[in-house]
Parts: C-alpha cells; structure tokens; sequence
C-alpha cells in the first residue's frame, strides 16, 4: 500500500528558502534513487514566505522506513539543521493510501470515487 508524506516547514528567515532548497538537491536527488520511492518534493510556497512544502510518495510503509534509516534521510535533516527554523505549527503526517483513481474521468473533474465513496 502506497504511503503518503505531507506537510511544511518555516524558516525563520524566508530570504533563506531558495539557498535552502537549491543546495538541498543532492540529498532530494540521492532520495529520489532509493527503492519504493516515487516522489520526493520539496517546494517553496510563493503565498507564504518562509514556507516549504514537503511531499513524498513511496511505495510501501517498508520503503518510507528504509529511507528513514537511511543516509539520505540523516543527511537531509542535517542540511536543514543549517537554517534555522520557526517552531512547527503543523504536524507533518504520514497517508496510507487505500484506493487511488484520477481526478478526471473522460475530461470532468470528480471527487467522487467509482465506488461512489
């Protein structure tokens, strides 16, 4: 079952986020290499400075706990302990996925699922 990250962190200089995300490429990267991982996305927000978004996609709760005892993990965190950050004010939380259909079917947005749920 596919597991979902999502969620954001604030630094405490938001002149710091394009530095922040640009030299954080090679642990994105290196993470991006490992098993089960399908997604790997660290984004700034425009609408809030400061603010990045983190969005990862793997595809087993296995190989999200690989990659978290794994030196790309490790290695991220202490790049970002480089810039220092607002106390959180959001959990970032971990998804199973159930069940996953697209958003468009035959051209129509629906959030209805085929299952009617």
């Amino acid at each position: 079952m596919k597991v979902i990250i999502a969620g954001y962190i604030e630094l405490q200089d938001p002149s710091k986020v394009k530095e922040m995300l640009e030299t954080a490429r090679p642990h994105i990267e290196g993470a991006l290499t490992e098993e089960g991982c399908i997604a790997y996305d660290w984004s700034e927000d425009h609408l809030h400075p400061g603010r990045i978004h983190v969005y990862e996609e793997w595809a087993s709760s296995a190989t999200l706990e690989a990659h978290l005892q794994d030196h790309w993990y490790r290695d991220m965190g202490a790049h970002m302990g480089q810039f220092p950050m607002k106390p959180p004010t959001s959990v970032i939380k971990k998804y199973r996925v159930e069940h996953e259909e697209p958003v468009y079917v035959d051209g129509v947005a629906t959030g209805i699922f085929s299952d009617g749920k």
